[in-house]
């Protein structure tokens, strides 16, 4: 429960200093008097005296005005130094200044809370067109001259009380807001750190399940990069052998057809020549070189995608964990990827200060290659930059991005680009970003693509520096 001291101000405007004389005895008596009259009474009714515990009668604050315009100036102050009339006594005929109305009217312009008893002696407004000038019924009461003491008492008690109460309501009110306000706010708080929480589970749910299609595709890969290995080495071998074996009888070829153009039986010569044009042994001699240089494209075509496989499926895992300069593991990258980057873009480095890091080094830069000539093959037909940054992420991370202002990638395909064997290029196994996630994932990072057509792709790795549970 609010509790607050009783506002007990009361305001009299009126033009005759004999009223303000009367309102003062009436609101303000003396003790003195308060004790005679207490004993006038007891000896007119033969009544026991009160008791000591009696309340005494309410200590008003009483202020007056002569006019109008003195009236509504107290008023201002009263509310100026936070001390405002919870009523106001006006007389209606105020001469030569405002009239009671007219003060009214701007009191309430000034504090609309005021509460209003209007004293006339005569009918100058109607009640309909006071309370048509006013509307506010709820606010103003007439009290006729002559008035009684009691009158006065009893309506200053009310109106004074009316105030209070609607101020005590008020103020509860506003607490009930303020507590509906700060109640309203901590669900806000409570639902986003939810719907936080939400989204992160989903995205540690996507990245489980994405780490477990790559587990099982790993333990496939495996297989089937073993088993194409051996096959796919012996026939590029092979190719290499007989590309050897028909240059050889290429010469043999030729020397044959200079022959046999100077064969003295033309019987044989012509049966020769004959078996020549049914071979069509001209053509064959230009159309083998060109089928086994496809063939090798192909087969070379087939050796990548095995050793992509072979990334991929981590073969080769007897890497150990070690403290490595990030900074020097993309140098050395970038090295070995000149020659796809050089002819594309230039590559700006902007390394920011980080620790060294706990990680397998072959397997990262292995992740970094990928992204660098993506972002290479990325580019159109004008040179493009290329733009590698690190920095810290606090919490013990670091971040890696590499940014390239090529083409940008289509939305659906932003969705899909981290899934095994998904491309958009015509030449392309489509396990390069597939395998950069999964080695940034058994780092215990995250991956993430942002992009803009016509404006470039950024992809951001962010790292653990502290492997807490290793992987092999």
């Amino acid at each position: 429960m609010i509790k607050l001291a009783p506002n007990l101000r009361v305001l009299v405007i009126d033009d005759m200093p004999s009223i303000h004389d009367d309102f003062r005895k009436i609101l303000c008596p003396a003790p003195s008097a308060r004790g005679a009259m207490a004993a006038l009474e007891m000896a007119l009714f033969d009544d026991a005296p009160p008791p000591a515990a009696s309340p005494a009668a309410p200590g008003y604050e009483v202020a007056f005005a002569l006019q109008g315009q003195e009236g509504v100036a107290k008023a201002d102050e009263a509310l100026t130094a936070g001390r405002p009339f919870a009523l106001a006594f006006v007389d209606m005929r105020m001469p030569p200044g405002w009239d009671g109305i007219e003060t009214i009217e701007r009191l309430w312009r000034l504090d609309p809370q005021l509460q209003v008893v209007i004293c006339t002696a005569y009918s100058d407004y109607s009640w309909t067109e006071v309370l048509r000038r006013l509307d506010a019924r709820d606010r103003l009461l007439v009290l006729k001259k002559p008035f009684d003491s009691i009158e006065v008492s009893q309506l200053a008690g009310t109106l004074t009380a009316k105030w209070n109460l609607s101020q005590r309501a008020a103020l509860q009110m506003s607490g009930l807001e303020d507590e509906v306000l700060q109640r309203t706010s901590e669900l806000r708080r409570t639902n986003a750190a939810l719907e936080s929480q939400i989204v992160d589970r989903k995205q540690l749910e996507t990245r489980m399940v994405q780490q477990d299609k790559l587990a099982s595709l790993g333990q496939l890969t495996t297989g089937i990069a073993h088993e194409l290995h051996g096959p796919v080495d012996y026939v590029y071998a092979n190719l290499a052998t007989l590309a050897e074996y028909f240059n050889a009888m290429q010469v043999m070829l030729v020397a044959y057809a200079k022959e046999c153009g100077e064969l003295v039986d033309d019987a044989a010569r012509q049966r020769l020549q004959q078996l020549h044009e049914r071979l069509e042994l001209d053509f064959l001699q230009d159309d083998v070189p060109v089928l086994m240089d496809h063939s090798r494209i192909g087969i070379e075509r087939v050796r990548a995608t095995v050793q992509d496989l072979t990334d991929f499926s981590r073969v080769s895992t007897a890497e150990p964990w070690q403290w490595s300069d990030l900074h020097r593991g993309i140098d050395a990258t970038l090295n070995l990827a000149a020659s796809e980057i050089r002819t594309r873009a230039d590559v700006v480095k902007e390394y920011g200060d980080v620790p060294e890091i706990e990680c397998q080094p072959s397997h990262l830069n292995l992740a970094v290659m990928h992204l660098l000539v993506n972002a290479a093959q990325a580019m159109g037909r004008e040179r493009g930059v290329i733009h590698v940054r690190t920095g810290r992420s606090g919490h013990g991370l670091v971040w890696l991005e590499v940014a390239d202002n090529g083409g940008g990638i289509p939305l659906e395909a932003q969705q899909r680009i981290f899934e095994p064997f998904y491309t958009t290029k015509r030449k392309g196994t489509g396990l390069g970003l597939t395998i950069a996630c999964g080695v940034v994932q058994r780092h215990g990072g995250n991956m993430e693509v942002h992009s803009t057509i016509g404006k470039g792709s950024t992809f951001r790795i962010l790292l653990p520096v502290r492997q807490p549970f290793r992987t092999s």
